[in-house]
C-alpha cells in the first residue's frame, strides 16, 4: 500500500511539473514566435486541451515550425501521461475488484484443526490433513498471502492469530486443537489467546529455539514441538563415525524386531549383484521393504536391480539378522581412525547434530556465517570456496549442511562436490520442493524439515495414529486396520495398491511380526504397523478408510 501511494504520489508530481512547463513553453511560444501574446490561464487552458486530447479552440492553426514542435511535444507527453495513469490507478484497481479476498470468519465448522501461520511446514501438516479428509482453518495475518491462499484453494481467513476475536471467528470453541506456526515469541502470544478462547482446546506450538519451549508451555501451551532438533540428530546419524557405524537407529517394532535403513558400501560384499543375486532374505532372514536408487524409493526391489554404491536399503528384522546383513553391506576394510566432519550451520539443527557426535572420534569442525560461540571453528559464508578450503574439506569424509535455505544450500552442496567428490553430504532441507534439487546438486541424504514437521504434527494431533519415526526418508506408522478387517494381506493387495508394505500386526497387545499373507485375516480390532513413503501411507489411509 505505501508503495502503490508513492507511486501515486510520484504520477501527480510528474503531471503539475509537466502542465507548468509546457504551460510556460507555450505562452512564450505564442508571444515570440507567432506574434499573439495571451494571458497565462489561456495558454494553461490550450495545454490541458492537449493532453486530454479535447481540442485547441480558437489557437487552432501555427504558422511557425517552433509551435507545431511544440503541440506535437505537448500532444505524445499527454498521450504517455495517459498510459501512465492507467498503470498508476486503473491496473490496481482492477486487479483488487477481480482478486476474491479471504473471508475473515467461518460459520458451521467443528472437530477442525486450527492453523496460525501458512509455513512449509504447516503445508505439509494440511497436506496430511486432506488426506484424512480432516477438516481445517488456517488464520493468516498478511492480507496479500490470505488472498493468495483463499484463490488458490485454502480454507483460509485473514486476520491475526494473536487476536482472541480472530481465534473466535475461527470458531476455536469447536476446534479439535490449534497449531501455532509463526515466530517462537508469537506462538507463545497465540498460545495466551488461544486459553483465553477456549480454555479446553489443546494448543501445540511449534519452536525454532529449544530453549524457549517452556515459555510456550507457560504460555498453556500443551504441546510444544521442536523438529530442527530432532532433525538435526537424525541428520548426524547418517555420518559412518566409529561409534555410529553405517546403521542409523533402528525402528522398535516389536520386542525383538526392528526396521533399519543401511547403505551398501561399494567394496561390500553385496555391491554389484542384482537383488536377486544378493539374495538377502534367502541368506540373512531379512524382509526387504524397499530401497533408494539416488533419490528414488523402490519397492518392491525389482530382481534385476544392480545394488550399487550407495543404495539404500530399508530392511525388517530380528536385531542379529539385520547385524549379519549390516557386516555384507560395510566395506571389507573399515577405517576405525578419526574421520574429518565438517558442519555448515551452526543454529537449532546444527547444534543438535554436533550434540550427537560429541561421543564420536570424530574431528569436527564448525562453520558459520555470523555466529561466534566458541563451538564455532570457522566464520564465514560455507558458499565461498576458500572458506570451505580453510576448514579441510577436501581432507573432510563427511559435510553435513544445516544452513538457514535451500538455495544457499544447494550451492554449498555444489561447491563441496567439487572440491571433494568422495565426500559424503548430508543435507536438510526447510521445503520439501527442493530436495530433488539438493540430491541432483550431490547430495547423499537429504530430509525435509517440512516433512519431519508434518509427520509429528499429525501423529500429536490424532492421537490414534502413531507415527513410529519422524525422521526417517520413510514413513513408519502405527494405524486401526480400518477395512482391512475381515481380509487377507494377499487379498487386499495392500503393497501392489498403495506402495506400502504391512510390517507388523498389533493384536491384543502383542506385535505380529510372522504371518502368512495368504491365511493371515486381520480382525477389526487389529493394528498394523505400515512402512512407505509419505504418499504411499497417505494413499492406504484413503484406501482402507485407517
Amino acid at each position: 500500500m505505501a508503495i502503490r501511494s508513492r507511486r501515486a504520489g510520484y504520477y501527480l508530481g510528474l503531471v503539475v511539473a509537466t502542465t507548468v512547463l509546457f504551460t510556460a513553453a507555450y505562452n512564450v511560444g505564442m508571444a515570440v514566435w507567432e506574434g499573439r501574446p495571451q494571458p497565462v490561464y489561456r495558454s494553461l487552458e490550450v495545454v490541458v486541451q492537449s493532453f486530454t486530447t479535447t481540442g485547441y479552440g480558437e489557437d487552432a492553426g501555427w504558422d511557425t515550425l517552433q509551435m507545431n514542435l511544440l503541440v506535437i511535444t505537448m500532444q505524445l507527453a499527454g498521450i504517455g501521461l495517459i498510459l501512465t495513469a492507467v498503470d498508476v490507478f486503473a491496473v490496481p484497481w482492477l486487479r483488487e475488484a477481480l482478486t476474491p479476498t479471504a473471508p475473515e470468519s467461518v460459520d458451521g465448522v467443528t472437530d477442525h484443526v486450527i492453523i496460525c501461520e501458512h509455513t512449509s511446514r504447516t503445508d505439509a501438516f494440511i497436506t496430511e490433513l486432506d488426506a484424512r479428509d480432516r477438516e481445517y482453518v488456517l488464520v493468516e495475518s498478511g492480507g496479500e498471502a490470505a488472498s493468495n491462499l483463499h484463490e488458490a484453494g485454502y480454507r483460509v481467513i485473514h486476520g491475526d492469530p494473536e487476536s482472541t476475536e480472530t481465534l473466535e471467528a475461527a470458531c476455536l470453541d469447536s476446534a479439535r486443537a490449534l497449531v501455532a506456526d509463526a515466530a517462537d515469541d508469537t506462538n507463545a502470544s497465540i498460545a495466551l489467546s488461544a486459553r483465553d478462547t477456549a480454555p479446553e482446546v489443546r494448543v501445540i506450538t511449534l519452536v525454532d529455539d529449544a530453549s524457549l519451549a517452556r515459555y510456550h508451555r507457560a504460555a498453556g501451551a500443551d504441546d510444544v514441538l521442536s523438529p530442527r532438533q530432532l532433525l538435526g540428530a537424525s541428520l548426524a546419524e547418517q555420518v559412518p563415525t566409529a561409534v555410529t557405524t553405517d546403521v542409523g537407529a533402528g525402528i522398535p517394532i516389536g520386542d525383538d524386531f526392528e526396521l533399519v535403513e543401511l547403505t551398501v558400501a561399494g567394496e561390500s560384499d553385496v555391491a554389484g549383484r542384482t537383488f536377486a543375486e544378493a539374495g538377502l532374505r534367502e541368506r540373512f532372514g531379512v524382509n526387504v521393504i524397499g530401497a533408494w536408487f539416488d533419490s528414488d524409493f523402490e519397492t518392491p526391489v525389482s530382481p534385476e536391480r544392480t545394488l550399487v554404491a550407495g543404495t539404500r536399503l530399508l530392511v525388517a528384522g530380528e536385531p542379529a539378522q539385520v547385524a549379519r546383513l549390516e557386516d555384507a553391506t560395510v566395506a571389507t576394510v573399515r577405517e576405525f581412525g578419526p574421520q574429518r566432519i565438517v558442519l555448515a550451520g551452526y543454529g537449532d539443527s546444527g547444534r543438535a547434530a554436533v550434540a550427537a557426535l560429541s561421543e564420536s572420534r570424530s574431528r569436527l569442525t564448525v562453520l558459520d556465517i555470523e555466529n561466534e560461540e566458541a563451538a564455532v571453528d570457522i566464520v564465514g559464508d560455507a558458499r565461498d570456496p576458500d572458506v570451505l578450503t580453510e576448514a579441510r574439506i577436501e581432507e573432510a569424509a563427511a559435510l553435513i549442511v544445516t544452513v538457514g535455505d535451500d538455495t544457499t544450500a544447494i550451492f554449498v552442496t555444489l561447491i563441496a562436490r567439487e572440491l571433494n567428490p568422495d565426500l559424503h553430504i548430508v543435507v536438510r532441507a526447510n521445503e520439501e520442493a527442493d530436495v530433488q534439487k539438493l540430491y541432483r546438486a550431490g547430495g547423499d541424504y537429504v530430509q525435509s524439515l517440512a516433512t519431519v514437521s508434518g509427520r509429528m504434527l499429525a501423529s500429536t494431533v490424532f492421537e490414534d495414529e502413531e507415527v513410529l519415526a519422524y525422521d526417517k526418508q520413510v514413513s513408519v506408522v502405527r494405524l486401526p486396520a480400518g477395512d482391512l478387517a475381515g481380509t487377507t494381506l494377499a487379498t487386499a493387495d495392500v503393497r501392489s495398491v498403495t506402495g506400502c508394505t504391512v510390517v507388523a500386526v498389533v493384536r491384543g497387545g502383542e506385535t505380529i511380526t510372522e504371518f502368512d499373507p495368504e491365511t493371515f485375516t486381520f480382525a477389526a480390532d487389529d493394528e498394523v504397523i505400515i512402512a512407505g513413503t509419505d504418499e504411499a501411507t497417505t494413499r492406504f489411509e484413503r484406501e482402507f478408510g485407517a
